[in-house]
């Protein structure tokens, strides 16, 4: 079997898990070392509904590089995006057992959610793999501006979430500094506009659905 084809089967398979709320993390979550403390049901509601924004930007993440490996032009660049997929489907089991935690569950539009980053991340690997090292910079760094305004409105009392989002933001800093070190080309800024405008739809309609 072809490396290819080998490569298409594994993606497959992590699509279906991803869609099922299926993740399994190599790393423990850093909210686990933190005594869960009790808050007041608005508060547990709004972190509930903030932690359900990043599982679904997770979700993303993983259609995106998903799509981006299995349309890359070069195998070493197939090989990173599934690296990067990996690390981050640690967030994608910490945010999703930390809604179980607050008594909710994921956004109900992960299917969708998933298909509509898949069709981004396959444009952007079509237009050749130094724009897609871009967008992948640009995604990291709107995400990153995403977790800090996170860090800013989540309830004082949610320290277990709050370690969480600095885990993850610091991850994201990681994988975006990567991309731009395998020269990464930048986006115009109407391809930024146009990221910027798709996430405020996204995380509006995942902190209640």
């Amino acid at each position: 079997m072809s490396f290819r084809t080998d490569n298409w089967i594994t993606g497959f398979d992590r699509a279906l898990r991803i869609i099922a709320g299926v993740a399994m993390a190599e790393r423990t979550s850093p909210g686990l070392s933190i005594e869960d403390v009790p808050m007041s049901e608005p508060d547990r509601r709004h972190s509930a509904g903030l932690m359900r924004v990043n599982h679904v930007g997770e979700v993303c993440a993983q259609a995106l590089y998903q799509a981006q490996g299995q349309f890359a032009r070069s195998t070493e660049l197939t090989v990173q995006f599934a690296h990067a997929a990996r690390e981050e489907e640690d967030h994608l089991a910490w945010t999703a057992e930390r809604i179980t935690q607050l008594g909710s569950h994921p956004s109900v539009l992960n299917p969708i959610w998933f298909a509509g980053a898949y069709v981004l991340g396959m444009v952007a690997a079509r237009a050749g793999d130094a724009h897609s090292l871009g967008f992948v910079v640009e995604t990291e760094r709107q995400v990153e501006a995403h977790l800090s305004h996170h860090l800013d409105t989540l309830p004082v009392t949610d320290t277990r979430s709050r370690a969480i989002v600095l885990q993850m933001r610091d991850d994201e800093v990681s994988h975006g500094a990567a991309a731009q070190a395998l020269g990464a080309s930048s986006m115009p800024k109407p391809a930024r506009l146009l990221m910027g405008l798709v996430s405020k739809v996204m995380t509006r309609t995942a902190y209640y659905l």
